[in-house]
């Protein structure tokens, strides 16, 4: 049950990326559930993580390996978290990486492990090993496609997105795909995302760029406010292209491509939410008016967050006045409720601390009932503005989640 169009989208190659997806059987037998990227020598990469404290094994030695040496493999499994999985669990995730590094010839820290699926269940290492020979061999430029089929979990459709421009008389393709559908919310949204382009970037400015992107998107996004544990999205520049490397964030061409990538990042964050678990709407909650940031994404996700809310959506019921509700608890300090004005799309039904005088419940109704649904807000106290993305909450979630390891 997915909302809107995205569809996925032909992916075109990008110079110095190799990828597929196999079969292991780590949760049903014949299902592609490991995927490997393989990535041109000399390729830079850089990685946002969740903030979960309860972090998975293979996070922990993401971090480890991105410190030590250049990375030129990542090796994704579905249908496990080897989350919560003690010291065993990081011996598990080193397993893999070592078995990749064996036979690619390249050392154990140049290899990224990630995993998704149940917490807190050993990793079938063994299973993921037994087809790394079979992902190294089948390994190509045109597996994108398998790659976003292999990373879902409980997601109803692969998220990609692939976009190319030309830069003095040379072809930048920038590629990523992403999963999520449960447990999103920012810091990071259970997301992975894995976003390539063959420009050359410095290590320093991709991990900026990196960070900058992952909060314009995926810490944005918000369906059940659960904060996964292994939350993960990496940034790689191939440097394929017959183009200087860029060092300098006022170069004319980083500022083509900051905004392309920053488009992916963003695209396929919609996707996640679009694919919520359970939803049937897709929610811009958009906060204007703010004396500061913060304040503006208070606001936004005691919105976004709500229950009773996110419920209200779900049967198309305009009850407004748990939307303001949630204003008036989120935080603000010397909140002055008479200058909070209240918009459902264009149709204000919120001012002067009450019902706005031309609003209907006919026009909320008709809003309500909508696929995609925007709640706008301004605060009437300053000039700062942020927008969060979010769905309904649906009988259909809970049966997902109820029967998620059955």
């Amino acid at each position: 049950m997915a909302v809107g169009e995205y569809p996925f989208p032909q992916m075109h190659p990008v110079k110095g990326v190799k990828c597929t997806a196999v079969s292991a059987g780590i949760k049903k037998v014949g299902r592609r559930d490991v995927v490997l990227f393989e990535f041109a020598e000399g390729s830079s990469v850089a990685g946002v993580f969740t903030k979960n404290a309860f972090c998975a094994a293979p996070v922990t030695v993401c971090k480890e390996h991105l410190a030590k040496a250049p990375i030129r493999f990542l090796v994704i499994n579905s249908g496990n978290a080897n989350a919560c999985t003690g010291e065993q669990g990081l011996l598990d995730a080193k397993a893999t990486c070592a078995a990749i590094a064996q036979i690619a010839g390249v050392k154990q820290e140049q290899v990224l492990p990630f995993s998704t699926g149940v917490i807190g269940e050993p990793l079938p290492v063994q299973k993921i090993t037994a087809v790394i020979p079979e992902a190294l061999q089948k390994a190509h430029e045109n597996g994108w496609d398998d790659a976003g089929a292999g990373i879902m979990t409980t997601d109803t459709r692969a998220k990609g997105f692939s976009q190319q421009f030309e830069y003095q008389g040379k072809t930048i393709t920038v590629n990523g795909i992403s999963k999520g559908a449960g447990m999103i919310k920012p810091n990071m949204a259970t997301m992975l995302g894995y976003i390539a382009t063959d420009a050359k970037i410095s290590q320093d400015l991709l991990q900026n760029l990196a960070r900058e992107a992952a909060d314009k998107s995926f810490n944005r996004i918000t369906i059940d406010g659960d904060t996964s544990t292994n939350d993960s999205c990496i940034l790689i520049a191939t440097g394929q292209v017959d183009l200087p490397e860029i060092t300098d964030n006022n170069n004319e061409l980083y500022v083509r491509l900051r905004e392309v990538i920053i488009a992916a990042h963003v695209h396929l964050a919609k996707a996640i939410v679009s694919d919520g678990e359970g939803a049937t709407k897709f929610v811009t909650v958009a906060v204007s008016g703010g004396a500061s940031r913060d304040e503006c994404l208070d606001v936004a996700y005691a919105v976004a967050h709500s229950p009773l809310i996110k419920t209200a959506l779900f049967a198309s019921d305009p009850n407004w006045g748990r939307i303001v509700a949630a204003i008036g608890y989120a935080g603000v300090p010397n909140l002055d409720a008479t200058k909070v004005r209240v918009h459902l799309n264009e149709t204000l039904i919120v001012e002067n601390g009450g019902r706005a005088k031309t609003y209907t419940e006919e026009q909320g109704q008709a809003i309500m009932g909508q696929a995609e649904i925007g709640i706008n807000i301004n605060l009437g106290r300053g000039d700062f503005a942020e927008t969060v993305w979010t769905t309904d909450l649906s009988y259909e979630y809970v049966r997902i989640n109820a029967d998620y390891r059955s």
